[in-house]
């Protein structure tokens, strides 16, 4: 196997070890990205000489003792909406393009305290407003499993990463599902964790009411990793809980006996794919074959307000860019903020249903352990492609594949995407485990015994074997 085919897990033993150095990783990362980033379109900005300096480092500080974690000398990337000291962040847009921050985010600083490595800046949609990460400035990026194919988005660059191993771990942003579902489309494993566990402060913003914050990786056990390493109180961030961070890794091994799951089937399963459904059902019978009881349960249906509250947020956000420069916007961003904008009555509307709904979950959360339902309804459309059949109906392509996760957003609990099998087609299917707020430890634990009766998080997609293992 070659380095940058290693889990985060597997690599830190290694590191930690002696058997493998910062250096050889991250190099062999940076020779993964210069073979298959061209055409995948993961990275917009590669940092190879800050890759090179950190991993230097790293490799500086085990010689003399010091280990700072199963992060030390792991590389990493991050969307590119994270703000990066003296590195491009341009939030997927043209508007952006130049700008420079002065100072890290505060995931990106406690990566660095952490030890890890900074591979780049992962593609995204514009300014996180889409599902498919087709960016009309940077160019699409492409699913590893198929290359015709979106990666979903609007972590798609940071997907696609981690899923072709151009990095063994990344960090994305999830409003509606824009860590779950390219994780989901790639056959990788995305958690978004609970609203005010992960701080944003530095993230650019898409919706202050309803950003998160959190990992991508090929193992639950690396997703705990990184979340153990970011997680925690932020005074600068409004929504940061100072609840005490677990020990998410430790407590995997946790199983998922006894555990109660629901099934919401008559909210997220109506219109699937008959390959998704297949998928779930299956991975359902593994969940009961590891002891849980798993039984339909009822959620109410989610308010179609949320999306006003969002072009509400996004026109107050970009109002200097709408007022000055809106032809520097995407098209598909254009056409979002030029609907009619709702009055502050409408609006005050739009919160209260959201936050009912919100409660409801959580009510239904203290009933059961876990709800467990499909991530995506279809498997990874093509790129271009503006509506996807789901059963004997046709919807736009955002409707089409974000059904079935704003609704964790909108309750603000943690929820977690893993791999349950492939289409015929080879393409990957994601199951979703949604938890209770800040047990993060269970919707871990519980993702971790799937994974560990299965096989699917093992595949690799075919571009790594046609690169002849570039790594």
């Amino acid at each position: 196997m070659e380095p940058a085919d290693l889990t985060i897990a597997a690599a830190a033993d290694a590191i930690r070890s002696g058997r493998l150095s910062p250096v050889e990783l991250a190099e062999a990362c940076l020779r993964r990205i210069e073979c298959l980033n061209p055409r995948l379109n993961a990275y917009v900005t590669v940092t190879a000489e800050r890759a090179r300096a950190d991993a230097r480092r790293a490799g500086e500080e085990l010689a003399a003792g010091r280990w700072r974690g199963p992060l030390h000398g792991i590389p990493i990337g991050v969307k590119d909406l994270y703000d990066t000291a003296g590195i491009r962040t341009a939030a997927g847009s043209k508007v952006h393009a130049g700008r420079v921050p002065a100072t890290d985010a505060t995931v990106v600083r406690r990566l660095r305290d952490a030890g890890a490595v900074l591979l780049g800046k992962e593609n995204t949609h514009e300014y996180a407003w889409g599902i498919t990460t087709d960016n009309p400035h940077w160019g699409p990026t492409r699913n590893p499993w198929d290359t015709t194919r979106i990666p979903g988005g609007s972590s798609g660059g940071s997907a696609a990463a981690v899923a072709a191993c151009l990095s063994l771990g990344s960090m994305g942003s999830d409003t509606g599902g824009s860590i779950r579902l390219p994780a989901a489309l790639c056959g990788v494993v995305g958690l978004k964790p609970t609203h005010g566990r992960v701080s944003t402060v530095g993230l650019f913003p898409m919706s202050h009411l309803f950003d998160h914050a959190g990992p991508l990786a090929r193992t639950v056990e690396d997703a705990a990793i990184l979340l153990g390493a970011v997680a925690g109180y932020d005074p600068a961030d409004w929504a940061s809980v100072p609840v005490p961070v677990a020990d998410y890794r430790a407590r995997l091994a946790g199983g998922i006996r006894g555990l109660r799951i629901g099934v919401p089937r008559t909210g997220f399963f109506l219109a699937l794919d008959a390959e998704v459904r297949s998928g779930v059902e299956a991975a359902m019978g593994v969940l009961r074959d590891l002891g849980a009881s798993v039984a339909d349960v009822e959620v109410p249906e989610l308010p179609p307000s949320l999306i006003d509250i969002l072009i509400s947020e996004g026109r107050s956000i970009h109002a200097d860019t709408l007022a000055q420069r809106p032809d520097d916007l995407g098209a598909d961003l254009r056409a979002v903020f030029s609907s009619p904008p709702i009055d502050g009555s409408q609006l005050a509307r739009a919160v209260h249903d959201t936050c009912t709904y919100a409660a409801q979950i959580r009510l239904l959360l203290e009933t059961v352990d876990l709800l467990v339902a499909p991530t995506v309804p279809v498997a990874a459309p093509r790129i271009g492609q503006e509506t996807v059949a789901v059963g004997p109906v046709e919807l736009p392509i955002f409707f089409g594949i974000s059904a079935c996760t704003p609704q964790f957003n909108v309750a603000r609990v943690p929820a977690l995407t893993v791999p349950c099998g492939f289409t015929a087609a080879g393409l990957p299917i994601g199951l979703q485990l949604a938890g209770r707020p800040f047990d993060e430890a269970t919707v871990l634990a519980a993702g971790h015994a799937y994974e560990q009766a299965t096989a699917w998080h093992a595949r690799r997609p075919p571009c790594i074997d046609a690169a002849g293992g570039a790594g």
